[in-house]
């Protein structure tokens, strides 16, 4: 059995922490080693819980130490891995250039973003990007985009386009399944009136994400007749958020939302929406969106990353930074829901990514990956 060495930079609440623990719980087929350039943070706990062996470099964010550089190094040339899967820039570029050091041939790069713009992105994190793009042809044999738009958008960068491949990221179809059960004890843990539409929005409080065009978008649908509850879930979404506190005051959405911080059950949140909205700014592959589909919950979404090819034909994308179109687009899904045909749609969001995203086949992705060692290899 083979041995895979996972470096990323931060193993904290995030899309790619999420998408590693997704893969190394879930295949069988290979060892898992992971290490973290910064703490064990999140998902350090889950992981080692789940029998997988992580070792936390502890280094401050933005950059790394002399002595944890050792310490990866060393523990690469202990540890003899078959391969070096990379997440995330920094790791990157001191994790792929560490294994390269330490003799490991097969070293693979993952991408995550789609988009490096200077508004949503820090400056450090363009300048290490850029340079992976002027290494992209030396140190990875391969270089794992999680999105279309990313291996795109990377391209154009100079990332050497005939080493990258898309894997999409994979989701546990029986973690998030429809469940009415558990959306009728959320709703009642939170006492939602049951004639009143709920949406929510399900991710950290980030500028990429974006809180205030859906803010915007919630005062405007405040003016209507029935309008929507929203649930706010995730890191930073509490009154004790003084940016989002003075957005909610300023667009005067208080009693149209509920603040939930961080929760554990995403499933039974994803179960209590109506619909899931999503007004990021930027985004690489939203698991957020794919997450909500499995379990029976239509999306709308703003414009980015993959969120179109995620949810295809049965839910609605939005320009970015476009509080007016993602008002009408909400309102418009929530008319929908009064008809015959919404059951067919929650039942065609679970289907697509049960066909195109289960966990299954980003396994399989990732295992064809390691087995190759030639540069840019292709599978079918």
């Amino acid at each position: 059995m083979k041995t895979i060495l996972h470096i990323i930079t931060s193993l904290a609440d995030g899309g790619a922490q999420a998408a590693l623990y997704r893969l190394c719980t879930a295949d069988r087929g290979h060892h898992h080693h992971v290490i973290s350039l910064m703490g064990p943070a999140r998902y350090g706990p889950m992981l080692e819980a789940a029998g997988i062996r992580v070792t936390a470099l502890e280094s401050p964010r933005g950059w790394i130490t002399v002595p944890a550089l050792r310490r990866l190094y060393r523990a690469i040339r202990d540890l003899r891995p078959d391969a070096v899967q990379t997440w995330m820039y920094h790791a990157d570029l001191l994790g792929g250039v560490a294994a390269r050091l330490a003799g490991v041939r097969h070293v693979l790069w993952g991408i995550h973003h789609s988009t490096l713009d200077a508004q949503h992105s820090r400056r450090s994190t363009r300048l290490v990007a850029r340079i992976c793009a002027l290494l992209s042809r030396l140190v990875p044999a391969r270089i794992i985009c999680c999105a279309e738009r990313a291996r795109d958008s990377h391209a154009a960068l100079g990332y050497d386009a005939a080493r990258m491949r898309v894997v999409p990221n994979g989701y546990d179809l029986s973690r998030f399944a429809p469940d009415p059960g558990a959306a009728a004890r959320l709703r009642a843990e939170l006492g939602l009136a049951g004639d009143r539409p709920v949406i929510g929005f399900v991710a950290r409080f980030d500028p990429a994400k974006d809180h205030l065009c859906l803010l915007t978008a919630l005062a405007i649908l405040g003016r209507g007749a029935q309008p929507p509850l929203c649930l706010l879930v995730g890191a930073g979404m509490e009154g004790s958020n003084r940016q989002l506190a003075q957005w909610i005051a300023r667009t005067g959405t208080q009693a149209h939302l509920r603040l939930l911080g961080p929760r554990g059950d995403i499933a039974a949140v994803m179960n209590a929406l109506d619909l899931h909205v999503m007004s990021s700014a930027s985004e690489g592959f939203p698991n957020v969106l794919a997450e909500a589909m499995a379990c029976g919950t239509p999306c709308v979404s703003t414009d980015v990353g993959d969120a179109a090819a995620i949810i295809g034909a049965t839910g609605l994308i939005v320009p970015p930074g476009d509080p007016a179109a993602l008002a009408d687009a909400i309102a418009a899904m929530l008319r929908a829901r009064q008809g015959a045909e919404w059951a067919k749609r929650r039942a065609a969001a679970r289907a697509r990514i049960a066909q195109h995203f289960s966990l299954a086949r980003m396994v399989e992705g990732y295992g064809k990956a390691w087995s190759d060692p030639r540069p840019g290899a292709q599978h079918r």
